[in-house]
């Protein structure tokens, strides 16, 4: 369980990092559409990650195991509201698109990041 919880810290962590560091970079070399796209995917993907792993860390917390039901229908509610608020972004163009992208793939590259310092441990502990 160890390797679980260093790897969910790490993606925490590495979440907020990302998204900093691409949103200050995004406005000082990019033109303002394009860096609050890239704030605002950022900052949408990174509160519903964190609000999917409070859900299973409450779901899964014994005594009070959640129903399955409950779970999907907060995840599915939180995919509904984020598409609206996606929707609301493009379709008022307050974003470009390919800056919203960017920013919501942030979580995507921290697990990426997160795989691939795993892997060089593992690497380095067979070599030892």
């Amino acid at each position: 369980m160890e390797i679980q919880q260093r790897i969910l810290r790490f993606v925490t962590r590495t979440n907020w990092i990302l998204f900093f560091l691409a949103s200050i970079v995004a406005f000082i070399a990019t033109p303002p559409d394009f860096a609050r796209g890239i704030l605002c995917g950022g900052l949408l993907v990174t509160a519903n990650f964190h609000f999917l792993a409070r859900t299973l860390r409450q779901a899964l917390r014994p005594p009070h195991l959640t129903s399955h039901h409950v779970i999907l229908a907060k995840y599915y509610l939180r995919f509904l509201v984020s598409g609206f608020v996606i929707f609301l972004l493009i379709a008022g163009h307050i974003v470009n698109p390919i800056g919203l992208v960017i920013g919501l793939s942030i979580v995507v590259f921290s697990i990426i990041l997160a795989t691939m310092c795993e892997i060089k441990k593992l690497f380095f502990k067979e070599a030892v």
